[in-house]
């Protein structure tokens, strides 16, 4: 699994080959473009300060060569990429106005998804990386990286026990705490689920005593309106000369009927006034029954106004209406049922972190256990490392330890120890190195040098547990000159037997153990300036070299140095 090339800003390609690739230049040439490029096809933030003024967008492309079966490449296909002859394009635009887009095998894609494919690509390592180092969160996680299977497994099952310990936590200290709100909150739930059930309202009664009430209030209007159409309909029976609509249909249809025979077109008329006539009498019979039962009742009337007042002083306080209502009570209920178990909910909170704690503590024990064997180890094969580094008597030390908590802590060796989301362990690298010097912290016992030095050892050390197909240091060598570089050069290169090493680096030292060097150099015509990479070889090389010396490309001095590492380069390898 190799870069194979790299597009990046200012249309320059670089061509990264297997092996060790030796990035330089002179400062402020933008050899970081490689470690910026990099990062974004890995997923990182996009920032459109990196697109050239005028320019719509930057572009940066990369072709990635890698086994079909390699993790990378199976994820890659779940996302529906394609491997063109065993390589991965990826792709990553940046607009001007800070829009980001990816393509994966020539699928549009998430940037998330090249942030989770970069764990299997690339290790990038920069300065930055070794002031984290100096963190001891980021200590530990070098540790457990180490430790591999042997922490992540008990890890993975702590780090569940102590979401649930704190769930349950939050959850007993929220009703332990809010008491009182509590209590308060059940004395009005009772009291509004009383003043409801006193009422017993039923669903849809605000409508119907609505509608009565109504027609209670009307009641004397509604019989005069019910007599008056009836009479119009079936005629007053004391009046014989009266003339009504019935009998007026009723002729109506008589005259029709004698003569339907003759006509299609009047059989169906007279049909329709024959249906007309029946309709006309089921109305008129049905008006003479409302007048009949219709009730003017004042006691009724006065029954029914006091009942919705009972009703509105419920939709006032509960819901806009006696359904609402309802639906607050059925709720108000549950609630309370939850209120009023708090004591026994209380006690079976307790009991159920106790039981997580002393859960917590048996895993937070086999980290530490775990953790102890692996820094010994880890420990001793940094210092074997830093013996190639031109650190021939340098220790490190792994510190695993504790810090007790009588009152919050679990149990771990016997002692009740604060605890955390990663366990109970601070793990501080500690480094002594000359003879008779006591181990101090990195941070405080490590010069700027031995720092890089460190920081390349642990990543070797990686290299052989844990490793990644390729490894990008940006100029991790800050601060190391002199026969400390040259032992760099020289373990990079060693690294680069197995792996793809990329190296940006301002030491000629270095960059001669290098199996290709790149330059990047800027130009500029007054309005743009520009970068470009170019590949040095033969004549090349030995005048870039011989600039990174002595600042002088044709120095006769600087030549037979820059030629003199070169040759010994070549000959420890």
């Amino acid at each position: 699994m190799r870069i194979r090339s790299l597009g990046v800003i200012d249309d320059a390609v670089v061509e990264l080959s297997p092996g060790f690739t030796a990035v330089t230049g002179e400062t402020g040439a933008g050899k970081t473009m490689v470690v910026t490029s990099l990062g974004l096809l890995l997923g990182g933030r996009a920032d459109p300060a990196l697109v050239r003024v005028g320019a719509k967008a930057a572009v940066v492309e990369g072709r990635i060569t890698m086994p079909a079966d390699a993790p990378a490449a199976v994820r890659a296909r779940e996302a529906g990429a394609e491997l063109d002859d065993g390589a991965l394009l990826v792709s990553r635009t940046v607009s001007a106005e800070g829009r980001s887009r990816a393509h994966l095998g020539g699928r549009s894609v998430p940037v998330g998804l090249l942030a989770e494919l970069a764990d299997d690509l690339v290790a990038v390592h920069g300065q930055t990386d070794q002031q984290g180092l100096l963190r001891p969160a980021r200590q530990r996680q070098a540790l457990d990286r180490y430790a591999g299977d042997a922490v992540s497994v008990p890890h993975a099952k702590y780090t569940e026990a102590h979401r649930r310990l704190r769930s349950v936590s939050a959850e007993l200290e929220e009703l332990t705490t809010r008491a009182r709100e509590r209590a308060q909150e059940a004395d009005l739930l009772r009291f509004g689920l009383e003043e409801i059930n006193g009422v017993e309202p039923l669903a849809g009664e605000d409508v119907e005593l609505a509608a009565e009430a109504e027609r209670l209030g009307h009641a004397e209007a509604l019989a005069s309106a019910a007599i008056v159409a009836h009479a119009a309909l079936a005629g007053n029976p004391e009046d014989a000369e009266d003339i009504d609509a019935t009998v007026l249909v009723a002729g109506a249809h008589r005259a029709l009927d004698a003569v339907r025979s003759h006509d299609p077109a009047l059989a169906t008329l007279a049909e329709r006034i024959g249906e007309i006539g029946i309709l006309l009498g089921d109305v008129a019979g049905e008006l003479a029954g409302y007048a009949d039962n219709l009730d003017a009742d004042p006691l009724r009337l006065s029954a029914v106004e006091e009942r919705r007042a009972a009703l509105t002083q419920l939709t006032r306080k509960y819901g806009e209406d006696v359904a609402a209502v309802l639906q607050w009570a059925q709720e108000g209920a549950a609630r309370l049922t939850d209120l009023e178990g708090d004591d026994d909910r209380i006690g079976g909170l307790a009991a159920e972190r106790d039981v997580l704690r002393g859960e917590l503590a048996g895993l937070a024990q086999s980290l530490t256990d775990a953790r102890t064997e692996a820094a010994k180890r880890f420990a001793d094969a940094v210092t074997e490392e830093l013996a190639s580094l031109a650190m021939p008597h340098a220790r490190v030390s792994i510190d695993v330890k504790q810090t007790e908590d009588p009152e919050n802590g679990i149990e771990v060796d016997g002692r009740l120890v604060a605890y955390g989301a990663a366990g109970a362990d601070e793990v501080e690298l500690l480094l002594a190195p000359h003879p008779g010097t006591l181990p101090r912290p990195i941070a405080k016992g490590a010069s700027g040098g031995e720092l890089s030095r460190v920081m390349l050892a642990v990543e070797v050390v990686f290299a052989g547990s844990d490793p990644v197909p390729t490894y990008l240091f940006d100029e991790v060598d800050a601060g190391v000159g002199g026969k400390a570089a040259v032992e760099v050069g020289r373990r990079l290169a060693k690294l680069a037997k197995s792996a793809q090493v990329v190296v940006v680096t301002h030491l000629p030292q270095v960059a001669a153990f290098a199996d290709r060097q790149l330059l990047v150099e800027k130009t500029s015509d007054g309005s743009v300036t520009r970068s470009g990479v170019t590949v040095l070889e033969g004549e090349d090389r030995v005048r870039e070299l011989s600039r990174m010396l002595a600042g002088q490309e044709d120095s006769e001095t600087a030549r037979a140095h820059a030629e003199e590492l070169l040759a010994a380069a070549r000959a420890d390898a």
